[in-house]
């Protein structure tokens, strides 16, 4: 530094210096070089420095790559193919970087950028027909253009466990109708109780709770023989309908949700995002636990169930049970200790067994 002065803590400096290297980061997209000046920076002292677009560029060089990121994942998200597209239209001012537009018509192979809209008036540009839609205002070319709105983020249910299973995926169109088919998980179970979810993330409490949905009547059934449908329906305005019906008995409940319980800003949307690429190694490992804990207890329950068959040593049911007992404990225990349990299971229950467990074609 020339002057050996620290400038971070001092608010009114730092927003000045914002804004000279904001007019330069500008003239640099016409020129090679540009001159950032501010009289009188901090404690009487001036500032002046030189910075060459090839110097803006390598500093950059990271951001400008993220946003190839963003469209990448855009494409991916809409399940298309780059080749497909049409035109590239750029909006906002940092479109006009050179080096931005050099990225963007590399990753869309040398396709001609569409410059034809003002960067800084296409937003404003794309309000005002939204408005004239919802309106019913405009010529007839407005009147007939039709807008599709998406869901920001995924929307599911809490599983065992707190596994989030997604019904409507983020950025499905809107209106919008999914179901997904569950099953009891204890036997002679009467009810079920589903906390709804908003986010992207794997373990569920990681998420946005907007309500729940308790469904009450079931037949008393052994495990896993009562398929309850969950259905999520979301109208043009946002508001999110849930309802639970039992395939057995017919039985059925729902629940609305408001959109203002689903409101979020577009910087609170792109955070959850975010946090959910930054935790993905952290979510994968949680997906395992809970692979590990449904086999474990898919193998107990499966042997208990054998025993009803033939007669076993009376230590082997009490294995079983233990092992029952102890998953619906621990259903926050690491995939090793699942996968422990399961192989000290199975040694006790082989003996003299391992021929009824092939006939009955058990996991193993």
């Amino acid at each position: 530094m020339k002057h050996g002065k620290d400038i971070s803590q001092n608010a009114k400096s730092l927003r000045r210096l914002r804004n000279a290297c904001e007019k330069a980061k500008r003239f640099l997209s016409q020129n090679v070089v540009a001159t950032i000046n501010v009289d009188y920076l901090y404690e009487g002292e001036d500032f002046s420095s030189d910075i060459t677009r090839a110097r803006f560029e390598d500093l950059n060089l990271d951001l400008f790559k993220s946003c190839l990121e963003t469209v990448a994942k855009c494409l991916k998200d809409a399940k298309m193919d780059k080749s497909r597209v049409d035109d590239v239209v750029l909006v906002g001012g940092s479109s006009r970087i050179p080096k931005v537009q050099q990225l963007l018509q590399e990753f869309f192979d040398g396709k001609p950028l569409c410059r034809s809209i003002n960067p800084d008036e296409a937003v404003a540009y794309g309000a005002a027909v939204q408005a004239a839609v919802l309106n019913g205002a405009g010529n007839h070319h407005i009147r007939d253009l039709v807008l599709l709105d998406v869901t920001p983020l995924s929307l599911g249910v809490q599983l065992l466990g707190k596994k989030m299973s997604i019904v409507i995926p983020r950025n499905t169109r809107i209106p919008a109708s999914k179901e997904m088919t569950y099953y009891t998980s204890e036997d002679d179970q009467i009810s079920v109780w589903f906390p709804v979810y908003e986010g992207e993330r794997t373990r569920s409490t990681d998420n946005n709770l907007l309500g729940e949905i308790t469904l009450c009547g079931l037949p008393p059934a052994p495990r896993g023989e009562v398929e309850v449908v969950i259905r999520f329906n979301i109208d043009a305005n946002g508001v999110l309908h849930v309802t639970a019906v039992c395939k057995v008995s017919g039985v059925k409940t729902d629940t609305t949700i408001t959109g203002d319980k689903r409101r979020h800003s577009k910087d609170e949307i792109d955070m959850m995002i975010q946090e959910a690429r930054m935790y993905r190694a952290e979510d994968e490992n949680f997906k395992k636990n809970i692979q590990a804990m449904n086999d474990f207890e898919d193998y107990a329950y499966n042997m208990r169930s054998a025993i009803k068959d033939k007669r076993m040593e009376g230590r082997k049911e009490r294995a079983i049970e233990e092992a029952i007992v102890w998953v619906k404990a621990n259903r926050s225990a690491e995939a090793n200790e699942y996968e422990a349990k399961k192989q000290e299971l199975r040694a006790i229950c082989s003996s003299r067994f391992g021929y009824f467990i092939a006939n009955l074609k058990l996991p193993v």
